[in-house]
């Protein structure tokens, strides 16, 4: 992914203003980050506007047995694939999440999690999106994610 620190006044700056301002309290509380944006086309057929987010291992989004929840994960891929339409939109644009369907494929334990958020199509009234979650330990991925959202 290309990272880019700003694309026409939207950054990553902004979208930890956004983080701070529009999400609920408990979505704080993962304290994500976000790494990068992919604005441009990259000139490759099957290029796509995202964004890479993090969230930090913490023993507070383990259930039993030191492994990340599922709950905390799917927020994760929810808030990500926020920020990556923000990123195609080149800034803030009211939206809500229509659909979420999550697939698990492996459990990740001690290590942050890593969100590669693409939007796969934006329209006028609806965004869809898929959102890989990864282990930052291996790189080996542990949910697929495919989303609508309806803009407001």
């Amino acid at each position: 992914m290309q990272q880019q620190q700003q694309s026409a006044g939207f950054g990553i700056a902004e979208a930890k203003r956004i983080l701070g301002e529009v999400f609920a309290p408990w979505v704080l509380d993962l304290h994500l980050s976000v790494e990068g944006f992919d604005f441009e086309p990259d000139g490759t057929t099957d290029w796509q506007p995202g964004a890479i987010l993090r969230m930090p291992f913490s023993e507070r989004i383990c259930r039993s047995g030191g492994v990340v929840s599922g709950q905390a994960m799917m927020a994760f891929a929810d808030t990500a694939m926020v920020i990556a339409n923000l990123a195609a939109n080149r800034g803030y644009r009211q939206m809500t999440t229509v659909d979420q369907t999550t697939h698990f494929m492996r459990a990740v334990s001690s290590s942050d999690v890593l969100a590669d958020a693409r939007v796969v199509r934006l329209g006028r009234t609806m965004s869809f999106g898929r959102v890989t979650l990864s282990s930052a330990a291996d790189s080996k991925p542990c949910a697929m994610v495919s989303s609508a959202f309806a803009m407001l």
